[in-house]
C-alpha cells in the first residue's frame, strides 16, 4: 500500500484487528484465524478482498516501526472509518484480543487506546468487552 492510497472503512477495521493481534508482539494462530473468519463472514466485510489483509498488515507493521506510527495509524483510521462503525471496530478488536483465551497487558493497552482514539463511551465499551468475554468462554476442566 503506498503512502498516498487512503484506507477504506473495511481496511480500517482490518488494521485495528491486526494492530490488536500484533500489540503483544506474539501473533497467535487463534487471532489470525479469528481475523480471517471475521473478514470472510461478517456483513460489514461484504465485497472486501481478503487478499488485502497482507497489505494492511504490512502497513500496520511499518507504522509500528515508526516513532509516531500509532498516532499515524489512528489518524488514517479516523479519516476512513465512519463514526457509526466505531463501536463495531471496538467489538471486532475485542473479539480478536480474546480469541486465544487470554488478553495480555499490551493488548489491554491497545484496547484502551482504541477506546480513547475513537472516543467510545466507557459504559458502551464495557458492554462490548463483556460480550467478547462471553463469546470466548471455555468450559472449566474437570479434575
Amino acid at each position: 500500500m503506498n503512502a498516498q492510497a487512503p484506507l477504506t472503512a473495511q481496511d480500517s477495521l482490518a488494521a485495528l484487528m491486526i494492530a490488536v493481534s500484533a500489540s503483544d508482539e506474539d501473533i497467535r494462530t487463534a487471532k489470525l484465524v479469528k481475523i480471517t473468519n471475521i473478514v470472510n463472514n461478517l456483513p460489514v466485510f461484504s465485497g472486501y478482498d481478503p487478499e488485502r489483509l497482507q497489505t494492511i498488515g504490512r502497513t500496520v507493521f511499518d507504522l509500528f516501526d515508526q516513532e509516531d506510527g500509532l498516532d499515524a495509524l489512528f489518524g488514517l483510521i479516523r479519516d476512513a472509518l465512519p463514526q457509526t462503525l466505531y463501536e463495531t471496530a471496538y467489538a471486532l478488536s475485542c473479539d480478536v484480543a480474546a480469541a486465544d483465551g487470554s488478553i495480555a497487558s499490551p493488548e489491554l493497552r491497545m484496547l484502551e487506546e482504541i477506546r480513547y482514539e475513537l472516543e467510545l463511551d466507557r459504559l458502551h465499551a464495557a458492554a462490548i468487552e463483556r460480550g467478547a468475554r462471553a463469546r470466548h468462554m471455555t468450559l472449566p476442566t474437570a479434575f
